[in-house]
């Protein structure tokens, strides 16, 4: 399915958005984004994590590494029902939410949503990568 870029207002304030609509059920979706476990299938930018949760939750704090190696702390701010956001080395990053589908059952498909802060708007193109192996990864999970 096809992905999309807009300029969105959040909890958080003003985020560039990117968004995919996923034919996947939207609890396997949240389930994926908040696993700390398979953060390295669908993020590029996480080679392994490190953490004593593997379910997130507000609070959650741990270590991600990044390509090139270098481990970096991170903190989960927020994490309602389908929306989590979180700091990695003491800086704003990348929201995550999956949204009901615009139209259809939940259990049928999901949009998953990243939240880039508009200074952050490079990033687009990991979170454009992010997106596919997320539907792949739910593809292959059915």
């Amino acid at each position: 399915m096809d992905s999309d870029l807009a300029l969105e207002e959040t909890p958080d304030g003003r985020r560039v958005v990117v968004a995919r609509e996923i034919a996947a059920d939207r609890e396997a979706a949240w389930d994926l984004l908040t696993d700390t476990d398979r953060w390295p299938e669908w993020g590029p930018s996480v080679r392994a994590v490190e953490c004593d949760r593997r379910s997130i939750e507000a609070g959650t704090t741990g270590r991600v590494r990044v390509p090139g190696g270098l481990w970096l702390p991170f903190e989960i701010t927020a994490c309602a029902p389908y929306r989590w956001t979180w700091r990695v080395a003491r800086i704003p990053a990348t929201g995550h939410r999956v949204d009901a589908p615009a139209t259809g059952p939940p259990e049928e498909s999901c949009r998953v949503v990243f939240e880039l802060p508009v200074l952050a708007t490079g990033y687009a193109p990991v979170c454009l990568r992010a997106l596919e192996r997320i539907e792949s990864i739910l593809a292959a999970d059915q």
